[in-house]
């Protein structure tokens, strides 16, 4: 009996490890057949591109609407995680730079997906994630200020409204790579200290 019982509990997790990992693989097809389709993607091509049975699809994701939402949701997820990598990798003036332009990067690759919500009568609103965002950009602000890499007259809401700017920029734009790298050059030389 009690080996039954294992045997249904292991075989409970490993489901649960398999529904994640599905879905997990249908939100990074999404975001790829999204940005390269924009509104002509269909479930179909994101089923196909993750490797799922499109019933799968639905299963996690019944509407297009919930597949955009969780997109979004993933999204910032990642992004206060990449914060906290650089943080803990990188010295605070890498982490700091490389982390804004990580940002902008990013609002360029998900233009789709942010018009795609907006057509589906959804704002990419703030909310939690957000204001975690803007802790880990304060943090990753105080310590390339502590390190002199970062003018000490800048301040969080400063930062925030210079990172807003450029990410509509980007995503408002279509900024190439070159646009991006030679604004990022003006912005990041405004940020550093005056010699």
């Amino acid at each position: 009996m009690a080996d039954r019982a294992d045997d249904a509990a292991e075989a409970g997790r490993r489901l649960r490890a398999d529904a994640r990992r599905n879905r997990a693989r249908i939100l990074a097809a999404a975001e790829e057949v999204f940005a390269e389709k924009g509104e002509s993607a269909s479930t179909e091509e994101v089923a196909a591109r993750a490797g799922v049975a499109i019933g799968t699809v639905f299963r996690h994701f019944p509407t297009k609407r919930d597949l955009l939402a969780a997109i979004m949701k993933e999204l910032r997820t990642r992004l206060v995680d990449e914060a906290a990598a650089l943080s803990a990798d990188a010295g605070p003036a890498a982490a700091f730079f490389d982390y804004f332009a990580f940002m902008v990067e990013r609002a360029a690759r998900v233009r789709t997906v942010l018009g795609l919500l907006a057509a589906e009568g959804m704002g990419a609103e703030p909310g939690d994630q957000i204001r975690a965002l803007e802790q880990v950009v304060g943090e990753l602000l105080e310590a390339a200020q502590r390190a002199g890499a970062v003018r000490s007259d800048v301040a969080l809401d400063e930062v925030m409204a210079i990172l807003t700017a450029t990410c509509q920029g980007a995503l408002h734009g279509a900024w190439d790579d070159d646009l991006r790298r030679r604004t990022l050059g003006i912005v990041f030389d405004g940020l550093r200290p005056r010699a």
